[in-house]
């Protein structure tokens, strides 16, 4: 729980320019997002989509999941996700096509794990209309288990993630959900009376979001109900698991849309609270309901306690939360240079990351509107935006990073974003989409600092070691990574926990919290090696990062 009692001993320099390069073309990635449009300006089209980093083949490079929309009903033929194969050496093929994934649906979100724990990661799409739960087979192809498994979510589902809230071994499943919509309840709004505009989600009713826990047998229970986290006025677009008291079990923050965003405490006998009024994170600091979209949980501040990122509406600003350790949360965001940088912006997709690997977590905000006509009515304010990157300065403080590439200065409409290593060379590297256009693919070409790679294999808990906690000691402290799924928007990004250790060499030891309890710790580790820690048994395999 010690937060670093020594921040420069295990800093980079911080004159290090952050630098992520657009590698998209170079990479292969030809997708374009299909939101189905034609005129008709239908709520759903402003969403999509989102982008999920996994190993589908299981040959340990990160490969790229890419959610799609479609065409509406007698519109087109449709059109499915696209699954990028990682060839190494910044080399993708689209290999969606057999790969049971090419089922076109209006897609907007995506989340992956080892469900059952054979071995292969498993994906669920989120998608106005059924939901859709694909079985890894280890190869890079996939089955559709969606009836048998009795996960067909039939809302109007955003972001997912796996997580086990009751610590049976076995990944449960958390579906936000946003509003009631058809295409036959579509209603007319319009910005100058005359012309039709997108409408705000206050025109509709809310749509609780779902959990279903796994029975361990392949199939799942609807316990939303009975786990007290029914909620039909909630308007869900982001969620992140967290263990906000530091008592074991794992918590989940939820980000709604123009509601009172929610945080529910896990009581480890299988029920939640709804504790954000009580934490302060239920309303802006004024008492109002934002616009709630992506959100990320981690400690941010070497305080031993995850904060909040939460991404807002544009003339509402990022909200930084920290976590005061009482139950209190306060917004840091209003006071300080990230508030004021984004006060503008309306942000999709953010988390937190380690950029520059100086051991500080950064943040990435994938910013773009909702209304293309916005500019209309808001001079100041845009359609397409440009990302930003946000440095962490240490003792909570960030400013915008200017210059850190082509793929921040042009803007587009951001919904989706992720990191993942995707080059091997152990430095975080991301991906972004755009609702209605292309993906950015940016590789991060910083001169980081030293690093350390950690995949965890669970026996007695899941096998992905989802919900563990990651603790890394140098001699400047201890700094931890918790290894989740879901977060940012609509999105996922890697399993493998990323620590920068900056201009250290190495690691006294890394310990490893597991879901169910056990502690695992190892001796020391030198810097940039990719160690693999198998529950009970330490580490089993470890590989140079080359740097």
């Amino acid at each position: 729980m010690a937060g670093t009692s020594d921040a420069a001993s295990v800093s980079a320099d911080p004159a290090v320019p952050i630098t992520l390069t657009d590698v998209t073309a170079e990479a292969g990635i030809r997708f374009t997002h299909n939101t189905g449009a034609f005129g008709e300006k239908y709520l759903p089209e402003t969403l999509g989509a989102g982008a999920v980093w996994l190993d589908a083949d299981g040959d340990g490079r990160q490969d790229l999941l890419l959610v799609n929309s479609t065409d509406w009903p007698g519109r087109g033929d449709g059109t499915p996700p696209a699954l990028y194969r990682n060839e190494g050496g910044w080399s993708f093929t689209d290999v969606t096509g057999g790969s049971g994934l090419d089922d076109p649906i209006y897609g907007i979100g995506g989340a992956a794990a080892d469900y059952d724990n054979d071995g292969h990661v498993d994906v669920y799409l989120t998608a106005l209309g059924t939901n859709r739960l694909y079985k890894g087979r280890g190869d890079g192809t996939f089955a559709d288990v969606t009836a048998a498994a009795g996960v067909g979510d039939p809302g109007f589902s955003t972001s997912a993630l796996w997580f086990d809230y009751d610590r049976d071994g076995h990944l449960d499943l958390f579906v936000a959900n946003y509003v009631e919509w058809t295409t036959e309840t579509d209603l007319f709004c319009t910005l100058d009376g005359e012309t039709k505009s997108y409408c705000t989600p206050e025109s509709y009713t809310g749509q609780s979001a779902t959990l279903y826990r796994n029975r361990g047998d392949g199939t799942f229970a609807d316990v939303t109900a009975a786990a007290g986290v029914a909620a039909p006025s909630a308007k869900a677009l982001g969620v992140v698991m967290l263990d906000t008291d530091a008592d074991g079990w794992m918590d989940l923050f939820v980000a709604n849309d123009t509601q009172p965003n929610q945080l529910y405490r896990n009581r480890g006998d299988g029920t939640f609270e709804d504790i954000a009024v009580t934490a302060a994170v239920a309303f802006s600091e004024t008492g109002v309901a934002r616009a709630g979209m992506g959100a990320d949980a981690a400690d941010y501040d070497d305080s031993g306690l995850p904060g909040l990122v939460i991404g807002n509406f544009s003339n509402e600003m990022l909200a930084l939360y920290h976590n005061e350790g009482n139950g209190l949360f306060i917004d840091e965001a209003p006071r300080s240079p990230l508030g004021r940088a984004t006060l503008l912006t309306l942000t999709f997709g953010c988390f937190f990351f380690d950029a520059d690997l100086d051991g500080r977590l950064d943040i990435l905000a994938a910013n773009g509107h909702v209304a293309d006509d916005v500019g209309r009515v808001q001079t100041r304010v845009s359609h397409a935006q440009r990302p930003q990157l946000f440095r962490n300065l240490g003792g909570g403080r960030f400013e915008e990073v200017t210059g850190a590439g082509e793929g921040f200065d042009a803007p587009l409409v951001g919904r989706g974003a992720a990191y993942a290593d995707a080059d091997g060379d152990g430095d975080l590297d991301v991906v972004i989409t755009a609702n209605g256009g292309a993906p950015r693919l940016l590789r991060n070409d910083t001169a980081a600092g030293n690093v350390l790679r950690v995949r965890l294999v669970g026996t007695a808990t899941n096998r992905d070691g989802i919900g563990a906690r990651v603790e890394v000691s140098t001699g400047g402290g201890t700094r931890w990574r918790r290894v989740r799924t879901g977060s940012s928007y609509a999105s996922q990004s890697e399993l493998p926990v990323t620590v920068g250790l900056g201009n250290a060499t190495g690691v006294e030891s890394v310990r490893v919290i597991w879901p169910g309890g056990r502690v695992d710790e190892t001796g020391a580790v030198e810097a940039n090696q990719s160690i693999t820690i198998e529950e009970g048994a330490g580490i089993v395999d470890m590989s140079p990062v080359e740097r």
